[in-house]
């Protein structure tokens, strides 16, 4: 439940807000896509295939800038001049506010930064483009020439109307048809925002009466009336809400429950809770004028017409989805690279990672490329880098062919490797252009054909707009995967007096020295150091050998296989080895402890059976035996 962030939008901001978000009906006969194509650096644009002279657009701090103008000559926005610094630009539902001299803009009544701040050239004003396009309702992707492609939906002779588009004409309902519900849509009901992947939808009333908002969560358990009503009732408590009316309703095909609370700022809600197919629907409506729990009664009507449902053939459901063929558009605007995937799959665009929880995995990643280096020379690296992760029966190179990305050729490498617990498949995809090089990982367990089909529809999606990484980037690192594996560099912790050479391919989970502990992990192992002046190595000692007799009893596939006493760097020290599986994944752990100057020492080393290759030993070995004293 959101309710505290939910009255930040309560008076004076939900009359300032419009549709945002809302996908168009394509099946409407009357519309038609309205075609922009513009080029950084060009004077000529193309409308509608047609080619027309226009102020050169530029690059500002990586934000490409274009003629305001030319919004109202491709699709026929208005375009408004207020208080002299104020632009605003209406298209249809939607209002773009900018500021000269501002990188914020407001975009149908939420903040946007743009990254750059409309400005005056040659007496021309100059725009951010993406988020004015993608403010007005456009969709924009780069094509092959370095073009930049921008489309909007838009009646017939869009660009020579007024431009305003009823998006909601014959519409009664409101849902989104990914996630399976509908509600009634009054003529008052204003949609303010879509977030978390579209499982929330927020609404307004037009005259700030009332709020409105949907959110949709997995939930595999079979839950009744009373069960949704226990639930709604512990959730208000521990709002510190007061419960005023509650119901379990178990009557119908769809039974749901709902309570009726006033909250700690004395506001009214109205909460209802349904399931259906897998899903929780939480239905909240805030009501800013009512002083008794039964003056929600008036909403009855529009909350009773809720239902956890979506019929696609229903054309009176303004959907809200933008999900197509079971996917949805993602994009990163520093490296310029845009694409879809399945839309159930977690998102983050910032760092390019998408992830499905049955175990599918894709990340892209831009780095240099060393002059006069190939793709070849990068792909033969790769599989060196692989061959010497995983031990011969634990990986199998299966081979690789071209394919078009963006319209550049790019190598996709096949392989499969298993950690212990199964197969899985990767492909690698390398494209090397302008000196950088665009990566992208996939892997999902070997099996899930679905996957393999999914892997063939991403990657015809992708879109890449090569000068937007030359021109927000210099000089970018290397792919870590090609970091030479026997190089390392010495670390040193003053506060607890030793030093320690740590292979550069290892990645720090936590490596402040002059804290404890320091952490590294790599393919198939991890390596920490642990200091404290709080418990003797007898105590130390004593504890891991309690918790190994502990494990060999009540962990099958736990084995000690050697417990000994040593010198190490110098003073007397006790090692245990053993051997364990680890859902799936058979893998050999060692504790070194040892103590001077009142200080003990910890050291903790692990390496998966199937990457224990010679030169990942090798180098987790000369990490330990290089851990020394120093004063």
């Amino acid at each position: 439940m959101k309710k505290s962030w939910l009255r930040v939008l309560s008076t004076g901001v939900i009359a300032g807000m419009l549709l945002v978000g809302t996908a168009t009906p394509m099946w409407a006969s009357n519309l038609t896509t309205h075609e922009l194509r513009i080029k950084a650096g060009s004077t000529s644009a193309f409308i509608n295939g047609k080619k027309q002279n226009i102020t050169k657009p530029l690059i500002v701090k990586g934000t490409t800038m274009i003629p305001v103008g030319v919004f109202k000559k491709a699709f026929g926005s208005e375009i408004r001049l207020e208080k002299n610094d104020v632009i605003k630009i209406k298209q249809g539902p939607h209002v773009v506010t900018l500021t000269m001299g501002s990188s914020v803009a407001w975009v149908d009544g939420v903040k946007v930064e743009m990254g750059a701040a409309p400005q005056m050239v040659n007496d021309v004003l100059l725009v951010p483009l993406r988020p004015v396009a993608v403010g007005i309702g456009a969709t924009l992707a780069p094509n092959s020439t370095g073009e930049i492609v921008i489309r909007l939906l838009q009646k017939d002779g869009g660009a020579e109307d007024s431009g305003t588009i009823d998006l909601d004409k014959g519409k009664t309902r409101i849902g989104n048809s990914y996630y399976g519900w509908s509600i009634h849509y009054p003529a008052d009901l204003i949609v303010l925002q879509s977030g978390e992947q579209e499982r929330m939808a927020s609404f307004g009333a037009a005259d700030e009466s009332y709020y409105l908002e949907v959110y949709v969560s997995d939930q595999n358990v079979a839950l009744d009336a009373d069960d949704l009503l226990t639930q709604l009732v512990q959730l208000a408590k521990q709002a510190g809400d007061t419960i005023l009316d509650r119901e379990a309703v178990s009557k119908g095909n769809q039974p749901y429950a709902r309570i009726v609370v006033k909250d700690t700022d004395g506001l009214l809600w109205e909460l209802r809770q349904y399931i259906h197919d897998g899903r929780q629907y939480d239905v909240y409506l805030a009501d800013y004028e009512a002083m008794n729990y039964k003056d929600l009664g008036k909403h009855a009507s529009l909350l009773n017409s809720f239902e956890p449902s979506y019929s696609k053939s229903d054309r009176t459901i303004n959907d809200l989805s933008t999900v197509e063929e079971g996917m949805r558009e993602v994009w990163n605007e520093d490296y310029g690279i845009q694409l879809k995937v399945p839309a159930g799959w977690s998102m983050d665009n910032q760092n390019m990672v998408y992830k499905d929880e049955n175990g599918a995995y894709l990340q892209f990643r831009v780095t240099s490329a060393k002059s006069g280096a190939t793709v070849k020379d990068w792909s033969d690296q790769l599989e060196n880098w692989m061959r010497e992760t995983f031990t011969a029966e634990n990986y199998q190179r299966i081979g690789s062919f071209t394919t078009e990305v963006s319209g550049e050729t790019a190598e996709v490498n096949e392989f499969r490797y298993n950690f212990g617990a199964g197969w899985q498949t990767e492909f690698d995809v390398l494209l090397q252009k302008n000196g950088y090089r665009y990566y992208a990982e996939y892997t999902f367990p070997e099996g899930q054909t679905a996957d393999r089909a999914w892997f063939d529809q991403m990657l015809k999606s992708v879109e890449i707009d090569f000068d937007t990484v030359k021109d927000n980037f210099g000089q970018m690192d290397e792919d870590p995967y090609l970091t030479d594996k026997k190089k390392t560099i010495t670390r040193t912790s003053k506060r607890y007096h030793y030093s320690v050479d740590i292979p550069r391919y290892w990645t720090p989970y936590s490596d402040r020295f002059e804290s404890s502990p320091v952490v590294y992990t790599f393919t198939g192992g991890d390596f920490s150091i642990a200091a404290t002046e709080d418990k003797s190595i007898e105590m130390t000692v004593s504890q891991l050998r309690e918790a190994y007799a502990e494990a060999a009893k009540t962990r099958k596939s736990f084995n000690l296989i050697r417990s000994e006493e040593l010198t190490f760097a110098g003073v007397p020290a006790f090692s245990f080895t053993y051997h364990e599986v680890d859902k799936g994944v058979p893998y050999t752990g060692r504790q070194i402890v040892f103590e001077k100057d009142g200080t003990t020492y910890t050291i903790t080393s692990g390496l998966n059976d199937a990457n224990r290759t010679q030169v990942q030993a090798e180098m987790l070995e000369k990490a330990l035996n290089s851990f020394t004293f120093i004063k």
